[in-house]
C-alpha cells in the first residue's frame, strides 16, 4: 500500500456581486472602500446554511454590506481556477475557493448607500476601455508594453504575442472589439503588465506596472468587472437591458448617453435613433423634459411588449469615425 498521504481541501463558496449603473454619462460599480493600505472590493460573502438560494445569499450580501436592494439581477460567471490570492482576507489560504459572480443593474446611481460602499467608475479600473474621445494615450502605452513581453518570447512564440495583441487591443491595421474587455486584461496579466499577476505569484510589482494599467481592486475582483463589463456590452446588442439603467421615463438622448458610457464608443445619432424606432424599443408619453439646455425634449419609455415580439430586442452599437475606434 502506498504511504503517499492523500490530502483534501475544503471549498468555500463566495458570492460577489458587480451592480452596475450608469450617473452622468459615467459607468460606476458598487464598492466596498478599503482600510488603510487595502484595495476597493466588490460586496461579497460566504454562502451560507441559511440562505435558500444563491442569489437569495447574494442579495443578503449585498443589502447588509450597502444597504442596498436589488432588482435585476442574473449570475454571470463561477470562477476558481487560480490559486487564492495573498490579499484573500478568508482564513485557510490552502482551501480552494469558488466565486460565483452575480451582474446586477440599477437604473439610478444615486441611490443612498450605506457603510463602507461608495459607487466607482468602472473607467478607474479600465481606462483604455473609454474609447470615447478616441484611443487616447492608453492603447499606445499598453501596446508598447505587449510589444515588449512578446521581444521576451522565444522565435516560435513572438510573432503569435504580437499577433494576439494586435487583434485583443486593435493595432494600426485591427478594429477595437468592445466586447474584448477580458481578454484585454487577461493578456495584460499573462504579461505581467497587471499588478494583481505580481501579487498573485507573492512578489510586490514593478512600480511602472503598479502605475500603468489603472485601478486594481481586491483579490480576482478586477477580473470579475472585466467579465461583467464583457457580459453587459455584448448583452445589450440583444436584449434590452440597457432599460434596467435607466429611470421609467427617458429622453432619446440619455438613452444614447448611456449606450455610449456602457459600450464605451460614441454612436451615430440619426442610426441610433433609426435603430431604436425600427426595433419599437421605446414609446412616447406624451410629456417633454424642458431642463435640457435646449429645445424641450420627448420623454420615452420602454415598450415591454417587445420582449414578446421579437427574439433579439436590443440596442446594436456601431461605432461613429469620429469618436469611436478607427
Amino acid at each position: 500500500m502506498s504511504q503517499d498521504r492523500l490530502t483534501t481541501s475544503s471549498v468555500t463558496v463566495d458570492l460577489t456581486a458587480v451592480v452596475i449603473a450608469v450617473t452622468n454619462e459615467t459607468p460606476v460599480t458598487l464598492v466596498l472602500k478599503p482600510g488603510a493600505g487595502g484595495r476597493p472590493a466588490l460586496p461579497a460573502g460566504p454562502l451560507q446554511a441559511e440562505h435558500g438560494t444563491l442569489q437569495a445569499g447574494l442579495r443578503s450580501w449585498v443589502e447588509r454590506q450597502t444597504g442596498l436592494r436589488l432588482g435585476y439581477v442574473e449570475q454571470l460567471y463561477t470562477f476558481g481556477d487560480r490559486p487564492r490570492p495573498a490579499d484573500d482576507p478568508s482564513p485557510g489560504h490552502d482551501d480552494r475557493r469558488l466565486s460565483i459572480a452575480y451582474l446586477a443593474l440599477v437604473p439610478v446611481a444615486g441611490v443612498p448607500v450605506a457603510g463602507r460602499a461608495a459607487w466607482m467608475p468602472w473607467y478607474d479600473c479600465f481606462p483604455w476601455e473609454d474609447e470615447r474621445s478616441g484611443a487616447g494615450p492608453w492603447r499606445d502605452r499598453l501596446l508598447a508594453g505587449l510589444d515588449g513581453w512578446a521581444e521576451t518570447a522565444p522565435d516560435p512564440l513572438r510573432a503569435a504575442r504580437r499577433e494576439r495583441a494586435r487583434l485583443t487591443f486593435g493595432g494600426d491595421a485591427g478594429g477595437w472589439d468592445v466586447e474584448r474587455a477580458l481578454e484585454r486584461y487577461e493578456l495584460l496579466y499573462e504579461a505581467g503588465l497587471a499588478p494583481e499577476a505580481w501579487w498573485d505569484a507573492g512578489h510586490a510589482p514593478p512600480s511602472d506596472v503598479l502605475a500603468g494599467v489603472g485601478r486594481p481592486l481586491a483579490i480576482d475582483h478586477r477580473r470579475i468587472l472585466a467579465t461583467a463589463i464583457s457580459r453587459l456590452r455584448g448583452k445589450i446588442k440583444y436584449r434590452p437591458v440597457l432599460f434596467e439603467l435607466l429611470p421609467e421615463t427617458f429622453t432619446l438622448l440619455r438613452l444614447q448617453r448611456a449606450a455610449e458610457a456602457i459600450s464605451g464608443v460614441r454612436l451615430h445619432k440619426q442610426n441610433f435613433r433609426r435603430l431604436v424606432a425600427q426595433q419599437g424599443l421605446v414609446e412616447d408619453t406624451g410629456r417633454v423634459e424642458t431642463d435640457t439646455g435646449g429645445r424641450p425634449a420627448k420623454l420615452m419609455r420602454f415598450r415591454r411588449e417587445v420582449v414578446s415580439e421579437r427574439p433579439a430586442p436590443g440596442v446594436r452599437v456601431t461605432a461613429t469615425r469620429r469618436g469611436g475606434y478607427p
